[in-house]
């Protein structure tokens, strides 16, 4: 990265969500309990899938992992954010701004991609019961999140790599409390045309594909609720996919409407507010969700803290 005059650029400037000096310790405050809210639920569910023998199934196979990764793609943005705070000083240096998007887009594109493997374990749970554990047997779960590091991963760098070879001019000021993406290309002084290609097409593809699989999924799956015959059997078989449905409306609804809206609609700092909806809030309330009508979960997180105390 460079400036007109070809002397590196050390360093952006994060505006954070508010330049309002009384609300520092407003947001300093909220953005840590909601950090740790978090990072303690989401573990919570780690180690009670991993201790009770009666959660070894592939549902909560991948609801650990999705706990693991929401733990991840939190940790990437909200301590710089509350450091910055801390410190007065809204600094990232350039090395930290592009590891801040690696691991922002390898963690968020591996939520997507982790909430389709659910709902594909659903739709085979639901409408062909009978061959649930041949088809979802531990190989093709162990591969099926694999395939989604290995993928995400290799975005992650692909999109890293093309930031590297932007330049910008010096004292850029990134109106988000993290580095993202489009925030940096609208930035870049070079040409961004091929950066953009390779962004819309990726969420095409990252994106587009995987939520077309999830709404196929669950097509399937009210078409076979619907053809059950007794009212409980109805509500046994939707209370399976209610929790996992509720995550997906969440963090589509809210990441789809800050990257396809307009930009005319809103300003910059509203997105960044809205953004606090997926990267914050959703993976804070996966846990609740995941645990609030689960009684599996619920027995398993009681033996824990039983063990504990």
């Amino acid at each position: 990265m460079v400036q007109g005059n070809d002397t590196p650029t050390s360093e952006f400037l994060l505006l954070g969500l508010s330049e309002e000096p009384e609300l520092q310790p407003v947001l300093f405050g909220l953005f840590l309990c909601m950090y740790l809210i978090t990072v303690l639920g989401n573990l919570l569910i780690i180690l009670a899938v991993s201790s009770d023998s009666h959660l070894h199934t592939p549902m909560y196979f991948f609801l650990s992992n999705l706990s693991l990764v929401d733990i991840g793609f939190t940790s990437t943005t909200i301590p710089k954010m509350l450091v910055n705070i801390q410190t007065e000083n809204k600094a990232i240096t350039y090395a930290g701004c592009i590891t801040q998007i690696y691991f922002f887009l390898l963690f968020g594109v591996l939520d997507n991609f982790l909430l389709t493997v659910m709902a594909y374990d659903r739709f085979v749970a639901i409408c062909h019961p009978l061959h649930y554990t041949v088809i979802m047997n531990p190989r093709l779960c162990g591969l099926l999140v694999l395939v989604s590091w290995v993928t995400s991963s290799l975005y992650s760098l692909l999109q890293s790599l093309m930031v590297l070879q932007l330049t910008f001019h010096a004292d850029l000021e990134i109106p988000h409390f993290f580095c993202e993406l489009n925030q940096l290309n609208q930035l870049a002084s070079s040409d961004t045309f091929l950066n953009d290609v390779v962004m819309y097409f990726s969420v095409l593809l990252l994106v587009g594909v995987p939520l077309a699989g999830i709404l196929y999924s669950y097509s399937k799956i009210v078409s076979s609720i619907c053809a059950i015959s007794s009212a409980q059997g109805k509500y046994k078989a939707f209370s399976t996919c209610a929790s996992h449905l509720s995550v997906v409306s969440l963090f589509y609804g809210t990441s789809l409407g800050v990257y396809l809206s307009s930009p005319g609609t809103h300003s910059s700092q509203s997105s960044a507010t809205a953004s606090v909806v997926y990267t914050v809030v959703t993976p804070m309330l996966n846990p609740f969700i995941y645990s609030l009508k689960n009684g599996d979960i619920k027995g398993a997180l009681r033996r824990l803290v039983g063990i504990a105390l």
